[in-house]
This record gives structure tokens, C-alpha cells and sequence, in this order.
């Protein structure tokens, strides 16, 4: 029955944080689910995990979302994500879980310092944006974790909280559909994994009611400074985790 409790947990802390800054429930779900299932299973479930609260920011922030926006890093998101999602079995875990950490950790100081001196990046080119869509389209298929460097893109596009929440929130849920369809498909998640799915929901539900009460009181800069911090803190993760 102790899976229930990591499950309820996990899923609730999620919730929160996704609902707060638009993505890191990935990151939060796998710190707690490989100790419950296979780390390619843990990527299926945690995504299936957040559907539902991922579909209620959506719904709440819909009016706000600029589709053509999302076209093209979406495309070239999943592309990648398929491909790497075979390469699974293949590839050692913990060196890719070291080159993440040290890409996240060296982006957080790059935009705190950015940040610290003022300095507002306003566009980003097309082929920073075809890079960080390719990097989390990988991670993505791999772990189930696509998120820090897309939030970095839409939250630099977006003109409001709300427009960057509707925005990555959408793509997140169309990736979501998909990703899991295929894993479906390829056997890796199964009917008995929606055991957890179901369990995980409910702590995923009321962490993402949390964070709508709180995200409507803060501001798009508070926003910001959390979102690198954050990233920084699972670039950490991830480093320790693989040494």
C-alpha cells in the first residue's frame, strides 16, 4: 500500500509545480517513480499521471494560447522524441542524465546573470529554438522530461503569464497524447500501469487546484526567477544523481 502514499504525493507535488511555472512535473514525478517502476515505464506513467491536470490549465487559460507559435517547435519536438524513445534500451542512463544536469545548471547561471544585469532577451533565434526542441524532444523520449528548456522558450516569446501558461501547457498535452499512444504501443506502458495512473491523478488534481489559487497573485518576474531556479535545482538533481 506504500505505493499509494508516493503516488498521492509525487503526483500532488506535480501538480503544484507545474500549475505554478508550466512545466517540472516530470522532473518531480521521477525523482520519486523509479523507485516503484522501470525508469521507461516511470516516464510513461508520470505523463498519463498529469493529463488531467495538465487538460484544466489548459481549459483555464485557452484564451490566451497563439497556435502559430507552437507549430513548428511542436513538430520538430515529437520527431525527436519518437526517435529517441527506441534508443531507450541502448544508451546509458546516467550519462545522459550528467549531460542534462550540466546543460541545466549552465543555462540557470547564463539567465540569472542575464537577469541580475538586466538584460532582456526579447526574440530567439530559429535555430536556438530548433536546438532547444531537439534537446527536449530527446530527454523527452528517453525520461518523459522535455520540459526546462521549452518553458525557456515560451516564456520568452510570451507576452503575459497567461499566454506563456496556455501556450506550454498545450503543447505539453498534445505531446502527451501522443507519446503515450506510442508508448502503448511499444508495450511499455500497460493496462495494469494505469493503476498508478489513477492514484497519481488525484494527488495531480488538487496540487494543480493549489497552484491556480496562488499563480493568478504573482507576478511574470517572480515567475521567472522561480522558473530558473528551478531548473538550476534539477540540473543538480540530475548531476549528483548520475555520478
Amino acid at each position: 500500500m506504500s505505493w499509494i502514499f508516493i503516488m498521492i504525493f509525487a503526483a500532488l507535488m506535480a501538480g503544484f509545480v507545474q500549475g505554478v511555472t508550466g512545466f517540472g512535473s516530470g522532473i518531480v514525478m521521477m525523482i520519486f517513480l523509479p523507485s516503484l517502476l522501470p525508469i521507461n515505464q516511470s516516464a510513461g506513467v508520470q505523463t498519463m499521471t498529469m493529463l488531467v491536470a495538465n487538460v484544466m490549465v489548459v481549459w483555464r487559460y485557452r484564451k490566451y494560447l497563439k497556435w502559430q507559435r507552437l507549430v513548428l517547435p511542436l513538430i520538430i519536438y515529437l520527431m525527436t522524441a519518437f526517435s529517441s524513445l527506441y534508443l531507450g534500451k541502448s544508451l546509458a542512463s546516467g550519462h545522459l542524465k550528467m549531460l542534462l544536469g550540466i546543460l541545466l545548471i549552465i543555462l540557470t547561471v547564463y539567465y540569472f546573470f542575464m537577469h541580475l544585469r538586466s538584460i532582456e532577451i526579447k526574440t530567439i533565434p530559429i535555430y536556438v529554438m530548433i536546438l532547444f526542441s531537439v534537446i527536449s524532444g530527446f530527454f523527452n523520449g528517453l525520461f518523459g522530461i522535455g520540459g526546462p528548456l521549452m518553458a525557456l522558450y515560451f516564456l520568452t516569446i510570451s507576452d503575459s503569464k497567461e499566454n506563456y501558461l496556455a501556450s506550454i501547457q498545450t503543447f505539453f498535452l498534445v505531446d502527451t497524447l501522443l507519446m503515450t499512444s506510442l508508448r502503448f504501443a511499444n508495450g511499455i506502458l500497460t493496462l495494469n500501469s494505469l493503476k498508478f495512473v489513477l492514484v497519481g491523478i488525484v494527488g495531480a488534481v488538487i496540487g494543480t487546484i493549489l497552484a491556480n489559487r496562488l499563480v493568478s497573485h504573482l507576478n511574470i518576474k517572480l515567475m521567472t526567477v522561480f522558473i530558473y531556479g528551478f531548473i538550476g535545482v534539477s540540473g543538480v538533481y540530475y548531476l549528483i544523481s548520475a555520478i
